[in-house]
């Protein structure tokens, strides 16, 4: 199995326009790839780990939960500078812009299952959204979550409430965002030693209403998507201006990192933690991942940000990215210091379109962040089909 493979938790991708009839046997046992999209469905077996740097999977029979019935999505349109090289130009800057709409549907999946999710809120505030399997294990907790309405629903089971009338909020004694803090980091730490809570960060997120509100309390990084709680990060495009010609500088993620390993990523990005501002964060992600000193990284200019609301099963992920652009020196070369990035490529801009257009190799909610770039250095022109869908839609979530 490819190294770079991502686990997906629904069904065939509503994005992909072939039908299940479109699948084909392979790996042997009850797995089914379509040869379109290139996803992989297992239906009987449940995956239980992972290994994403080796490849190597271990199964076993437990109990079917919806989270478990997974797709591994194999990117089989992999990036190779030869094989671009025939592509047509005109496919590119011309005609609709039908891929790279694709990219944007990657990032805000199942959308119309939104309305399942539960109300998560803080001080009357609605903060997130929660999945009724992961209510579930949230009942364990009384003294740290209330979940309203499900009383009523073990009292009245003819009637029970409607997903509408049911809520959960955190419980009344906690008081301060320290008392929230601890108690509900002591709950998540539960359920990470059962493995409902995978990914581990140890990175403390802010939960707010909205940027720049008041600290609720914090959370642990990887919780974050179960409560579908707003989350922020700072993405910044580097660039390299030669003869009048700009190349964006690429990053390759390393092969051992958590998520997306293997894929293609922006030269910097980071998610925003609590205690520091969006510049100082930049700045230090800027050292750390590409050896980009301070005096330069205070040159990134902030150029407004992008936004999506992903569905991926039983997690929503809410992501709000502010966007930079720094333009650096001809003879700068980054390189890597905390181990997370296995290479850096200065790649012309009509290669960085191509890339997009023609393969599924970039990390998806970068993809919207060059999007966003590309927009506005006049990459893609008005007159194209679907400009202004395309530019509305790389703020798809709610930015606030």
């Amino acid at each position: 199995m490819a190294s770079n493979s991502m686990i997906r938790l629904s069904n065939h991708p509503i994005s992909c326009s072939r039908s299940s009839s479109q699948l084909t046997s392979v790996i042997g046992g009850p797995s089914q790839n379509c040869k379109h999209c290139g996803w992989v469905y297992c239906s009987k077996t449940k995956l239980r780990s992972w290994n994403l740097s080796s490849g190597s999977t271990r199964w076993s029979n437990g109990v079917k939960e919806p989270q478990q019935l997974s797709l591994l999505r194999i990117p089989q349109r992999a990036f190779s500078y030869k094989a671009l090289k025939n592509t047509s130009r005109e496919q590119v800057k011309g005609g609709d812009l039908e891929g790279f709409m694709r990219h944007v549907r990657l990032c805000n999946r199942d959308n119309d299952k939104r309305a399942v999710f539960l109300p998560f809120s803080v001080e009357e505030i609605i903060v997130g959204y929660i999945h009724p399997w992961f209510m579930k294990h949230l009942v364990d907790f009384p003294n740290v979550f209330t979940i309203h309405g499900e009383e009523a629903a073990r009292n009245n089971m003819k009637k029970p409430p409607t997903i509408q009338q049911r809520s959960i909020t955190l419980h009344h004694d906690l008081i301060s965002k320290e008392e929230r803090t601890t108690a509900v980091g002591e709950a998540l730490e539960a359920l990470r030693q059962k493995g409902i809570i995978p990914g581990w960060r140890n990175e403390m997120y802010p939960v707010v209403s909205s940027f720049g509100g008041a600290l609720l309390f914090s959370m642990e990084r990887s919780a974050v998507p179960f409560f579908g709680i707003k989350a922020y990060g700072v993405h910044m495009n580097g660039y390299v201006i030669q003869d009048g010609q700009k190349s964006l500088w690429i990053a390759r993620r390393s092969k051992t990192k958590q998520t997306f390993p293997g894929l293609l990523d922006h030269l910097v990005a980071g998610g925003q933690p609590v205690g520091l501002t969006c510049k100082r964060n930049l700045i230090k992600e800027c050292e750390e991942e590409a050896g980009i000193p301070e005096n330069i990284a205070q040159r990134a200019i902030p150029v407004g940000a992008v936004s999506y609301e992903d569905i991926n099963g039983q997690v929503l992920k809410r992501d709000v990215l502010f966007c930079y652009d720094l333009e650096l020196p001809v003879d700068f070369q980054p390189y890597n210091k905390d181990g997370e990035v296995e290479r850096f490529t200065l790649v012309p801009i009509a290669e960085v379109e191509n890339i997009i257009w023609n393969t599924t190799s970039f990390k998806s909610n970068c993809v919207l962040v060059i999007l966003d770039f590309l927009f506005r250095h006049g990459y893609i022109e008005p007159e194209r089909k679907g400009y202004l869908q395309l530019f509305q839609s790389l703020r798809s979530g709610e930015c606030l």
